[in-house]
């Protein structure tokens, strides 16, 4: 699932701005996202049916151009719409239970930021894990204080085939360092939705890949 360097694109409604959210989605799928994340959350945020729905969309849209979707944070609407995987916080909820809930074929990311982290999420059954935030990020309003990539590779070290995902502040200009501590891929949130040519937004990134592989 992280067999090649991963632009990993996370997303809600909120992050959308002026745009039109699945428009936005279409625009990064084709503009060659590798791995999306519903990630809906914050004042107005879709829930009940209206949130189901959404993220049925989105599902479609990511199987036209053969993207795996996670489901951040909600066990039930990733099982309901049967995405590719679900992605928990240290905050968000027990990382063993979420592995029983939704068996032994959903992709399961936990954040983690440490070493010690890392090895519990991968004892409870984690596929991958996200580190971050790596730079300052204006998205989360209660992130912890930018790790730069000291964290991530001490992970790697311990864990060297796991896949590990950086997040936080990542932009084309300062994600070769990232690629650099072996990561298996970038998350971004709105350095891709708030680009005004979100394709070339992406290629910037691709190009920040050294020796540029992505699949």
């Amino acid at each position: 699932m992280f067999g090649n360097p991963a632009i990993y694109f996370l997303m809600g409604t909120a992050n959308a701005g002026t745009k039109e959210p699945l428009a936005l989605l279409e625009e990064a799928l084709q503009g060659g996202i590798t791995h999306f994340q519903l990630r809906e959350k914050g004042r107005g945020a879709l829930t009940g049916d209206a949130l189901v729905e959404f993220a049925a969309e989105c599902k479609g849209l990511c199987r036209e151009y053969g993207v795996p979707i996670f489901i951040n944070d909600d066990v039930e609407l990733a099982c309901t719409i049967e995405a590719d995987g679900i992605h928990i916080g240290q905050d968000d909820m027990d990382c063993g239970q979420v592995r029983k809930q939704i068996g032994a074929s959903m992709a399961l990311g936990v954040s983690v930021h440490s070493v010690k982290e890392a090895n519990e999420a991968l004892t409870c059954g984690a596929t991958y894990l996200g580190m971050g935030p790596v730079f300052g990020t204006r998205t989360k309003s209660d992130a912890k204080p930018p790790a730069g990539v000291a964290e991530i590779i001490k992970v790697k070290t311990q864990y060297p085939h796991v896949p590990v995902i950086g997040i936080g502040g990542i932009e084309p200009g300062n994600a070769e360092m990232v690629w650099r501590a072996g990561v298996s891929g970038i998350a971004v949130i709105s350095s891709i939705a708030g680009a005004q040519d979100v394709a070339e937004q992406i290629e910037r990134f691709k190009q920040s890949i050294p020796g540029r592989r992505v699949g």
